[in-house]
């Protein structure tokens, strides 16, 4: 799961902790990443039940370095004892739990990756925030269920627009398209109707707390 705005909250009204096998982070910016500190610190002072193991979580280097200087403390060892810590890289392939994960650096001005999570022959992929670029339609190619961004009502070198968006989705001949993370300049319901227009296919927005499945 991408540690964004609410995610962490939300994901614990859903499930336990023991049903929690990791943390995938796609970028550092705060709006993917701020909910971490506050899941830190109720793990580590007994807001939240302890763990039985500290928690993975995949994220660019740099992670630790900002968790250390949040919390003013030299390096990131002091949170060893709730999260382990697991640099992301281009390329990198994690089994889990019965999943394959891929990651995939995308184009996002900074350290960020897309993801291609696989299981009994089907497959998700999550954008993550990028704009477009030939390592994400390499994650898409193919899948039952792509999670992509619309961020931005016109083009940008950063994210995504909704017509990038189908237009992805139809040249990687997916199963169904899920829009996410729409910018303040759209309505989820006209990014993902203008999305649809391209792709053709079953499209629809993303929610709160929804559970997505490539089945």
């Amino acid at each position: 799961m991408d540690a964004g705005p609410g995610s962490l909250a939300e994901l614990l009204r859903h499930t336990s902790l023991a049903e929690l096998d990791a943390i995938w982070v796609s970028h550092l910016h705060l709006d993917h990443v701020g909910d971490l500190l506050n899941a830190y610190y109720a793990l580590a002072y007994g807001l939240l039940p302890p763990l039985a193991r500290p928690l993975p979580v995949y994220a660019p280097a740099a992670l630790g370095k900002r968790l250390a200087g949040f919390f003013e403390q030299e390096d990131a060892g002091f949170v060893s004892d709730v999260l382990e810590l697991r640099k992301l890289q281009d390329g990198l392939t994690v089994q889990l739990a019965g999943l394959e994960l891929v990651s995939r650096a995308v184009e996002h001005g900074c350290d960020a990756y897309g993801l291609r999570a696989t299981v009994d022959g089907r497959s998700l992929a999550y954008s993550g925030d990028c704009a477009p670029c030939p390592a994400l339609d390499e994650l898409a190619a193919g899948v039952e269920l792509l999670l992509c961004e619309a961020d931005s009502g016109e083009e940008s070198p950063v994210h995504h627009t909704p017509e990038q968006v189908g237009a992805l989705a139809r040249r990687t001949g997916v199963g169904r398209l899920v829009v996410t993370h729409v910018g303040p300049s759209l309505s989820p319901e006209a990014a993902t109707a203008r999305a649809a227009e391209v792709f053709g296919g079953p499209t629809v927005a993303a929610q709160v707390g929804q559970l997505l499945s490539p089945w």
